[in-house]
């Protein structure tokens, strides 16, 4: 008891010495900032709990929004998920079905094969992540040794349904294997440590957006504070941290832009996705391309929220009002005297406690009726616009501005999705008809001036991850010049992904052997991991040339740029066997099984290796079956344990794996060919 008693004793003294310590501060001269500390390299994150001990009220209500709660660890708490029965999802294209499900309190998805009551395949997975607020879906991943994949389920809560992710659908279904690299992550969640040299390996991730993803690194400003300067913020600018209100309204705009427009973005020479902060332009870090279609308006993607809003003649004609009237008019907060996203929505409190009246009464700030429009009045900007909707209908609709020029759509990208659509327009009574969607062109949304680089870029990556037409890779090719020396050492890194794209080999030996250092050349190691990308391709274009020689010092090169990456050390590990260097080659794929033990490729070469070589049929097996259990389907992996069999003269076996090949694909000239000559 007398512990208890010295105990809080000592701790009303450190409360009373830190409250006279914060209070004397206060007298201390502030640091004259002239721009914003958190655009310095040099200032450093700090977390969201270090801004909850001053800022509480705002976090409290923040961690209930969706970008609060987008990320976090796989918990009972944090899924949105059905379990009151025994939910199964079905892929008819490969006949796969999986079950979510918890034991305790550890979650797990169990993929399974059946024929008719037997269980002819099973794999469970635990899950570890869980992403998104649960508003729309729920997405999972699994981590292994801190590669983390999608797992091949999502929960959609509007429909209250389980499903495959979107993407998976009409036998495109990655099942483990969708990685989950930066551009992804760094949307859905605050910046997590990643590894260098991957595409998907992190040693540290956290749990939702958070407050420096809209405010940038607080380590400044914390010091400031600690050290009682602090600024009288309604009549001067806290340089020490940025506050998106007091921003332009374009970068105050890019701060939503930066993942609340998803597009094919294309970073700026030696750029992340960790480099973007709130104060910067987008378009210093990367720019977003989305295609132009002539063809039914109607159809847009989730995240296309800035973008559909920009369409809004609400925006375009505030932007040109706010042009005259800000010149005449400073202010601190020019988003208040035009239309941005924080006009109707206040990013730390949930749209769900939103009510709608709050949107409503943001539309009727500007279109007031009976009151003419005025650049100033009152100090404040006014247009007027009565609806000219019948009573009738205003009375049905409850006088809802959103529901009627905001509806509800289904999103392209994701299934048993409906979210607002941002474009506000009057609505157009018409009757619905099938429209042809012709493409038009890829446009930038967030740079008018954008760099033919960054246009180039847009093409190839449009058809390497959208829609593999060549037409794109003949619209990328007229932004990067080859006709001299020069020219391909400027362009190389997109020459040579531009000519791997269109299969062309020998154009890509032709534009080494033109540079003058090719292979030294690559020497940057970066989160997008691009030179390693193009020593991969180059080693690829050597090897189907015929030249393994060069082909193994690129894919060498590729390595040691990625060594994380691990289909760059398979194609070396597969080159060095095939060369005889097989000491390498079963270093390299021991590497890759000890890294990341779900790769199922590195079991099924590493089995043949340990047979052909070192006449280990009992190590070939355990590898073979281990590639077996996590996929099935693996063609190689089947008939290499059908030439196991053989090996060790059972031909029934060695025929029951030929015959399961042939069931998955009947095509296969190699199970055909040893059928025969069983």
């Amino acid at each position: 008891m007398r512990i208890r008693n010295l105990a809080y004793a000592l701790l009303l003294i450190f409360f009373s010495v830190f409250i006279f310590l914060s209070c004397n501060r206060q007298t201390e001269p502030k640091t004259a900032l002239k721009e914003y500390s958190s655009l310095s390299d040099s200032t450093k994150y700090i977390g969201k709990e270090a801004c909850r001990q001053c800022h509480s009220d705002k976090f409290e209500t923040f961690m209930h929004t969706g970008m609060g709660m987008s990320f976090d660890t796989a918990s009972k708490a944090k899924s949105s998920g059905r379990f009151d029965s025994h939910e199964v999802i079905y892929d008819k294209f490969r006949n796969f079905s999986y079950y979510p499900h918890w034991e305790g309190n550890d979650f797990y998805l169990t993929e399974f094969r059946l024929s008719g009551k037997d269980t002819l395949y099973l794999r469970k997975e635990k899950i570890s992540y869980i992403v998104g607020s649960g508003q729309h879906t729920n997405s999972h991943m699994i981590n292994v040794n801190g590669y983390i994949h999608q797992a091949p389920a999502t929960f959609y809560t509007q429909s209250g349904k389980w499903d495959l992710p979107p993407g998976y659908e009409n036998g495109f279904n990655n099942r483990f294997s969708r990685l989950i690299e930066l551009e992804c992550m760094s949307c859905h969640n605050a910046y997590p440590e990643m590894i260098l040299g991957s595409a998907n390996k992190y040693l540290n991730v956290p749990s939702g957006i958070d407050c420096e993803r809209c405010h940038g690194p607080g380590k400044v400003h914390q010091d400031e504070m600690l050290a009682g300067r602090t600024i009288d913020v309604k009549n001067e600018i806290d340089y020490s941290i940025v506050n998106p209100a007091k921003l332009d309204i374009n970068r105050q705009m890019d701060v939503c832009q930066r993942c609340h427009v998803q597009g094919n973005a294309v970073l700026m020479k030696g750029k992340s996705f960790f480099d973007f902060k709130p104060g910067m332009h987008l378009s210093e870090v990367m720019n977003i391309f989305m295609p132009v279609y002539k063809g039914d308006d109607d159809q847009h993607i989730m995240a296309s929220h800035a973008e559909r809003m920009k369409l809004s003649d609400c925006f375009t004609s505030s932007l040109k009002i706010v042009e005259k009237y800000n010149s005449s008019h400073p202010t601190k907060e020019p988003y208040k005297n035009a239309m941005t996203c924080v006009t109707c929505h206040n990013p730390h409190v949930s749209v769900k406690s939103t009510g709608t009246e709050v949107f409503n009464a943001a539309c009727r700030n500007c279109h007031i009726p009976s009151i003419g429009p005025s650049i100033d009045a009152g100090n404040k900007l006014v247009r007027s616009n009565d609806c000219s909707a019948s009573q009738k209908l205003r009375t049905e609709k409850k006088d809802n501005c959103v529901s009627c020029h905001m509806p509800k759509n289904g999103t392209i990208d994701i299934p048993h999705v409906t979210t607002t659509d941002h474009w506000i327009r009057k609505p157009v009574t018409k009757e619905k008809t099938a429209q042809i969607r012709e493409f038009v062109k890829l446009a930038c949304i967030n740079n008018l001036e954008v760099d033919d680089r960054s246009k180039g870029i847009a093409y190839l990556s449009y058809y390497e991850k959208f829609v593999s037409n060549k037409v794109f890779l003949d619209s990328a090719k007229n932004y990067f010049d080859d006709n001299s020396r020069s020219a391909i050492i400027e362009n190389f890194n997109e020459l040579i992904r531009w000519a791997f794209l269109k299969e062309d080999y020998a154009r890509i030996v032709s534009y080494v052997s033109q540079h003058s250092n090719a292979l030294d050349s690559l020497k940057r190691q970066s989160f997008s991991n691009d030179d390693a990308w193009t020593a991969y391709r180059i080693g690829q274009a050597f090897l189907i040339s015929g030249d393994k020689s060069n082909a193994e010092r690129y894919f060498s090169k590729a390595v040691e740029l990625a060594p994380f990456y691990p289909d760059f050390r398979m194609k070396l590990a597969d080159l060095q066997f095939e060369s005889g260097d097989n000491a390498k080659a079963e270093s390299n794929y021991s590497f890759i099984i000890s890294e990341n033990p779900k790769y199922v490729s590195a079991y099924v070469n590493y089995g043949f290796l340990s047979l052909s070589v070192n006449k280990d049929d009992k190590k070939a097996e355990k590898y073979y079956d281990e590639a077996i259990k996590l996929d099935p389907d693996n063609e190689q992996a089947l008939l290499n344990k059908a030439g196991l069999m053989i090996y060790r003269k059972d031909v029934v076996k060695a025929k029951n794996y030929i015959e399961k090949v042939l069931k998955i694909n009947p095509t296969n000239e190699q199970a055909k060919r040893l059928l025969k000559l069983l």
